[in-house]
């Protein structure tokens, strides 16, 4: 089964190898029929610690890793 992969920014980076990335998603209200606007924040691995406050980032689904790590961030193929 493939891995979900979201794209987010990082809104913390003060735990030791975790960030929290904010993923926000759009959906059109069933009734309504107008666009609303959810977030989520996702606790995600980062083993090197290098993403910062304001970064964008990739995460994807991993093992877990702790009480509330279930992902880690999707390395930058260069």
């Amino acid at each position: 089964m493939p891995k979900r992969i979201l794209q987010g920014v990082v809104v913390s980076d003060k735990g030791a190898k975790t960030i929290v990335v904010r993923v926000e998603r759009t959906f059109l209200h069933p009734l309504l029929r107008k666009t609303v606007r959810r977030t989520k924040r996702y606790h995600a691995h980062d083993e090197a610690n290098a993403f910062k406050v304001g970064d964008q980032v990739q995460i994807q689904e991993c093992a877990p890793k702790s009480k509330l790590k279930r992902w880690e961030v999707v390395p930058v193929a260069a």
